[in-house]
């Protein structure tokens, strides 16, 4: 009887609504993220295509690293999903509130780090793609009449032997930085799969009472 008492304590009905909250956390949270970072960095990759069209596939990398986030979410709401128990033929409940706790911690870990990661990545992926585009046209972010004159004369590799850097040059460059960002933006949803991996390990049975 007291044993029964214990396990009831410990393995509450409810218990089982803190573990699928977790498991929808990691997958609803991870794939908001994933969509936010998608819609911001293809709507500037589509203006951008219009006045630079060659520069579209080299700057669908936002998107793609965007979509990866959704995936760490799925891992890990799948993960969670097949470590919940289900209660025996005599209607006793195995899954304990600690196992819940944990399963809930793991799946905030991974979604909220995959939602921070994907505005992170929309938003770099938005300027960065726009400024690429920018540079490659030669478009002026003020009103003026150079805004006026479409592509520009920038000629894409160095002409003269002066020191300033032109074409091709300038938009590797504004390419390479805004990669960098990406890389570390997409390791903020990393850090929270290897977190959420760890935790979801951490559990306990009532059948061991």
């Amino acid at each position: 009887m007291e044993d029964q008492v214990i396990a009831d304590a410990l393995c509450p009905s409810w218990a089982l609504s803190v573990g699928y909250i977790g498991v929808a956390s990691a997958a609803v949270l991870s794939n908001w993220g994933s969509a936010w970072g998608t819609w911001k960095a293809g709507v500037s990759l589509v203006h951008t295509g219009i006045r630079h069209p060659s520069s579209v596939m080299k700057n669908v990398i936002p998107i793609v690293m965007a979509g990866v986030i959704g995936i760490y979410g799925l891992i890990v709401a799948v993960i969670l999903a097949e470590s919940i128990t289900h209660p025996t033929l005599g209607r006793q409940n195995t899954y304990s509130i600690f196992t819940g706790m944990a399963h809930l911690a793991a799946g905030l870990c991974c979604g909220i780090s995959g939602l921070a990661a994907g505005g992170c990545i929309g938003i770099v992926g938005d300027h960065g793609v726009r400024s690429v585009g920018y540079r490659a046209s030669a478009i002026s972010l003020f009103p003026s009449s150079a805004a006026k004159s479409g592509y520009s004369a920038i000629p894409d590799q160095d002409t003269g032997g002066d020191d300033d850097v032109s074409g091709s040059d300038d938009q590797n460059k504004l390419f390479v930085g805004m990669l960098i960002m990406l890389i570390f933006s997409e390791a903020l949803a990393l850090y929270g799969l290897i977190v959420a991996l760890i935790v979801s390990q951490h559990s306990y049975s009532c059948a061991e009472v």
